[in-house]
Parts: structure tokens; sequence; C-alpha cells
């Protein structure tokens, strides 16, 4: 079952029941273009915007993604070691990419950071992601024949402007397959996933592989709009 709500993700919080896993992509406040969002808030604003997030998210699942862009790197850690010493389990993680934003000046940008909290002993299911190892790919007999559980470095490009994931209605968007395995890694079927920032509507593409339910939380009518011509849905505009 696929849910879209044309909310601001901090009311649906407040009135939305728990749920297995919540996966947040918020703006990176660079000042992209939006049709309703600024993108452009003030940093003390944008930091206590999401930590209310954090805040309001973590107590309504057992398991929280969040990816962001690398210039909040430090402060974000902080931000998540807070929640660490409050006695929540986190692990980061980091997706990268070979066709970063070129810089003339300094390294370039090849990665985004993933940051994953969830209440301590939350059942994980590490051989729902399993990949090929090199001794498979390569011959090696002593391969393990179910391959293995891959490490905390997502190798998966972003989706440019001429990715067939693209929809160039939206300024920016996730690659499906690092979606589809923090769901399949933390989900079992039948268990329902929130997107709180919906964009592009990622999730319900990715959902139905996965076999969960989706919420999608999206703000802006216009991408509820392109999101439910897409997938079929009907939503109630806020």
């Amino acid at each position: 079952m696929i849910t879209l709500l044309n909310l601001d993700c901090l009311q649906a919080l407040s009135e939305m029941r728990p749920v297995r896993m919540i996966f947040a992509d918020p703006p990176d406040n660079i000042g992209l273009g939006y049709k309703q969002h600024g993108d452009n808030m003030s940093q003390v604003c944008y930091e206590a915007f999401i930590n209310n997030v954090l805040h309001r998210a973590l107590p309504k699942c057992d398991v929280f993604w969040m990816s962001y862009n690398a210039i909040h790197t430090f402060w974000v850690g902080g931000l998540v070691d807070s929640f660490v010493k409050a006695g929540w389990e986190a692990k980061p993680c980091v997706q990268v990419f070979r066709f970063g934003q070129h810089n003339h000046h300094d390294l370039g940008n090849n990665h985004r950071p993933l940051v994953r909290i969830m209440r301590t002993g939350t059942k994980l299911y590490p051989d729902a992601v399993r990949v090929p190892s090199w001794r498979q790919l390569n011959g090696d007999k002593r391969a393990d024949p179910r391959g293995r559980v891959p490490g905390d470095v997502m190798d998966f490009p972003r989706v440019v402007g001429n990715s067939r994931q693209r929809r160039s209605w939206h300024p920016t968007q996730l690659n499906e397959e690092l979606y589809e395995r923090c769901i399949r890694l933390c989900c079992e079927p039948g268990d329902t996933v929130c997107d709180l920032f919906a964009g592009t509507g990622t999730l319900a593409r990715v959902a139905p592989r996965c076999e969960v339910n989706a919420l999608l939380i999206e703000v802006d009518p216009f991408y509820c709009e392109k999101i439910a011509e897409e997938h079929g849905l009907e939503y109630k505009p806020d």
C-alpha cells in the first residue's frame, strides 16, 4: 500500500502512528530551485530544523536514516552523538560516486554522508542485502555461495540528468538502489516505511520491490501532483 500526504513533515510526525523505518533526505540548504521551499535558511534556523526533525522522528520508528550534504558533516555528527549518549545506536555510512561536481580549486565532493540511528537491539536482515563477493566473481572455490554483506561505503551513482531514474521536474533525487538497500537491511515484507521528504516519490518506486508499505510525506503540492500522477494515487491536499 502506498499513501501520499501533502503535509509539512513536522506536522505529519506529530500525527502519525509509529512505523518500522523513517527515511529523511531533507533539503541541503544550498539554494536549490525547489518549487515552494526557499532552501536558503540561516544556518541557525536550518540546524534547529534538522534537530527538530530528529527529535520528532526517532520516537516514531525503530530505524531512522538520513542522507545529507557533506558540508553539514561536523555539526550533524554532534547532533547524532547526542542521541547515542541518550541510548540510541548510530552507524555512519557514506554514498560514493565517481561523477561528482568538478572543483578547479580544491578536491571535489564525491560522497554524500548517510547516517542510521536505531533503537538498541533492533533486528537487521543482512542476508537480504548480500552481493557477489570478489572470490565469487573470480572463481575462488573458497567463496561463500551466499555472497557477502556489503560494507558501509555504498557505491551508487548520483542521479544526474541522463540517468534513467531522473525526474526532471525536481532539482535533486536519491538513487533508488541506495534506498532499496537501506529498506531491505532494516525491514521485512509488510513493514511500513515513511519518507519525510518524498521529492520525486523514490519510495513509491522502491517499496513494491521490497514488499513494504509506503507513507510519503511531501509539503509541496506540485511534487505531490507529479507523484500521484506517476503512481495513480489519490491524496488530500494540505
